[in-house]
């Protein structure tokens, strides 16, 4: 009988926190979906009415939509290629005793903090900028023509930026996996002979998987609404290269004032992220468990 009445009051405490947050989820959520079967345009307010699928249809075959599909793919894909390779080896090389390894962590954890459209704006002016920027001088310095980033190479500009935004978020969990790892393991393998690779090959990467598992789903999520920085830097171009669904949906809401087909294009997002979510976790999900 004590347990249950603890339960019950758990229950009791929680349930106006999660009735909240379920509020704050489906009214939005809600409110999309409704305004996505209708015809609701800013610039023409007197003018309503459903009209069905039609929404839906309209933003599947604009000309963007598949090759913003693509980009939104090969974003999230980029960077989480790029966060976990780089992420794990900084791991390993921070967690070696060095002196001032205190310091040298808040330094790579740093970025972590920077607001994406400063970030953006900040690796636009001071690393990217065709006249100004460190990579022009580096490049004049050997005797080359500066690379013009944003123009000729939108979509991985953009890739490392978020990139760079969010390498530290990976070196930390992985840093923090890679330091529940118990040294007596690695300290048998290398009195056994076992050089340094095999010793990451078949006893630090095993130990570090939930842990890489862990950096993918919540990237991912978060990766699919990436906005600020391509807003800043590229604002899509140069033409669709470098527009992802969320752009492409900011476009149709705030340029095209027409916010029943940026609605359903929310819808499409909506879903796509769940689809993605859904194979990680089959995929993934496997190693959160064992």
């Amino acid at each position: 009988m004590s347990t249950h009445s603890s339960r019950l009051a758990a229950r009791l405490m929680v349930a106006p926190s999660v009735a909240l947050l379920l509020i704050w989820m489906i009214v939005p959520l809600a409110m999309t979906l409704y305004y996505s079967f209708r015809f609701y345009r800013l610039l023409s307010p007197d003018r309503t009415g459903w009209v069905g699928f039609n929404n839906y249809l309209w933003f599947m075959n604009a000309p963007d939509f598949w090759l913003a599909l693509f980009n939104t793919l090969t974003l999230v894909g980029g960077v989480l290629i790029i966060t976990v390779i780089l992420g794990t080896l900084i791991a390993l090389l921070i967690d070696q005793p060095v002196k001032g390894q205190g310091l040298l962590r808040i330094l790579i954890i740093a970025p972590f903090f920077v607001m994406p459209p400063v970030a953006a704006s900040i690796w636009e002016n001071l690393f990217m900028h065709p006249q100004n920027g460190l990579f022009s001088a580096v490049s004049r310095g050997f005797g080359a023509q500066p690379i013009l980033f944003l123009e000729d190479y939108p979509m991985l500009s953009v890739i490392g930026i978020v990139s760079w935004e969010w390498l530290p978020f990976a070196t930390l969990i992985l840093l923090t996996a890679l330091q529940s790892l118990s040294s007596e393991q690695l300290e048998a393998a290398e009195m056994d002979g076992a050089s340094a690779f095999s010793r990451f090959r078949y006893i630090i990467l095993p130990h570090m998987t939930r842990a890489i598992t862990v950096v993918i789903l919540i990237q991912t999520i978060f990766l699919l609404g990436i906005f600020g920085e391509i807003y800043t830097t590229t604002q899509g171009g140069p033409g669709s290269a470098s527009t992802t669904l969320p752009y492409m949906i900011f476009k149709q809401a705030i340029v095209a004032k027409d916010i029943g087909r940026a609605a359903a294009g929310g819808i499409i997002a909506v879903i796509l992220a769940n689809i993605v979510a859904y194979f990680l976790m089959r995929g993934l999900g496997r190693n959160l468990d064992s």
